[in-house]
């Protein structure tokens, strides 16, 4: 949920911000993926804000959704859209800059800035378009580690999201527990149920069902603009929920009148309409096809979450909201119960709202009430531990 310079933005603003690009994985050293196969070079485009301590001790890694980026927080030199998460970045807020350095890096697969269909293929010098390797949230998350470890960071404070940004914090806990000090995993799952994987394979066949996406090799041509756009019409109907679409736009008509036509007549189509055609201009189709493959496949349910008989001393701090039905309560009530019974320090808040999955990106206050006291607590906890770089 972008929004612009336009819209009111918090005094508390970290201004002007600068994407930086990281690359590694060269020849020779390409990325092992979980599908067999290897990429490389990779490209991780990244933003920070905030200052890092001496010891490096005050580092978070926010991770974001399906068609996130890294443009988390501030602004762009001469354009209009602000971060995604921009009211819980920055000075005095949830992740408070002046005591935190925030770091937030578009995922591998994607289709702004980090290497993904889209990028050009060293071995052809065409676009990967669906040469692009399968990826998985743990490839996302070993990418990810490449460009801590290139950031000097030994362990981080907290790893922070949510949605598809929730499953990649789980991700780093079960791979990297030793690197993590604290998790704040939002309005996620340990797995996709089968409701999950369905609406996900509609959206998928929807952009492959337009002629214009080509077998994905469309980028001579232009995106297919309308199955994509049908794509994003689908999964936005899921962010939301019913209470939050019968208060926004209930039955109300564009105009005084049907049109006995396939016009958009009511509200809720022509927002449907306009939430499509804005979202083929800023993402890429085959990236949509391959990330929501790759949530498909994300599953650490079981042992997978906690294996080895290993007990993390990570902090965990899990928010869910009551109203929303993509990625419901009782998703984010079987992580806890996962911890608990293996003794991690867990902290579960089902917050009121009725936003439905939208409301990670909208509910600010209790959930900034939460996230600093928590942050508060870890980072005070990790300086009474020994480290007192801050």
């Amino acid at each position: 949920m972008k929004k612009t310079k336009t819209e009111k933005v918090n005094n508390n603003s970290i201004g002007v911000v600068e994407t930086q690009y990281y690359t590694f994985a060269e020849s020779g050293k390409e990325l092992n993926l979980k599908s067999g196969e290897k990429l490389g070079p990779i490209t991780l485009a990244y933003e920070t804000y905030g200052t890092l301590n001496k010891d490096k001790s005050n580092a978070i890694l926010i991770l974001h959704a399906l068609s996130g980026d890294a443009h988390a927080a501030g602004i762009h030199a001469g354009e209009a859209d602000i971060g995604w998460w921009e009211e819980f970045i920055g000075p005095e807020k949830a992740f408070d800059t002046n005591r935190y350095f925030v770091i937030c890096s578009n995922v591998i697969g994607g289709c702004k800035g980090s290497t993904g269909p889209s990028s050009i293929h060293p071995a052809t010098g065409k676009p990967y378009a669906l040469d692009f390797p399968f990826i998985t949230v743990a490839d996302m998350v070993e990418a990810q580690r490449h460009l801590i470890d290139h950031l000097g960071i030994d362990k981080l404070l907290c790893v922070a999201g949510g949605s598809m940004g929730g499953m990649q914090v789980l991700q780093w806990a079960a791979s990297y527990p030793e690197r993590v000090r604290s998790a704040i995993p939002i309005a996620t799952a340990l797995k996709h149920s089968p409701q999950q994987i369905a609406f996900n394979e509609v959206i998928r066949q929807s952009i492959m069902a337009d002629p214009a996406w080509r077998e994905g090799r469309y980028y001579e041509y232009g995106q297919p603009e309308k199955g994509l756009s049908v794509a994003r019409m689908i999964g936005h109907i899921t962010f939301m929920s019913e209470h939050s679409m019968e208060e926004k736009f209930s039955r109300r008509l564009k105009s005084d009148h049907f049109s006995f036509g396939f016009d958009a007549d009511f509200e809720v189509e022509g927002y449907l309409r306009y939430r499509g055609a804005n979202f083929v201009k800023r993402f890429d189709a085959n990236s949509y096809l391959y990330i929501t493959k790759a949530i498909d496949y994300f599953d650490l349910s079981g042992g997978k979450f906690l294996p080895h008989g290993r007990i993390p001393d990570t902090r965990f701090l899990i928010i869910s909201f009551k109203s929303d039905w993509l990625y419901p309560p009782h998703q984010s009530q079987d992580i806890v119960r996962t911890l608990k019974r293996r003794h991690v320090d867990t902290t579960y808040c089902e917050l009121t709202s009725t936003y439905g999955h939208d409301a990670f990106l909208i509910e600010v206050e209790e959930q900034t009430t939460l996230i600093k006291h928590f942050l508060d607590k870890t980072f005070n906890g990790y300086l009474v531990a020994g480290n007192y770089g801050y």
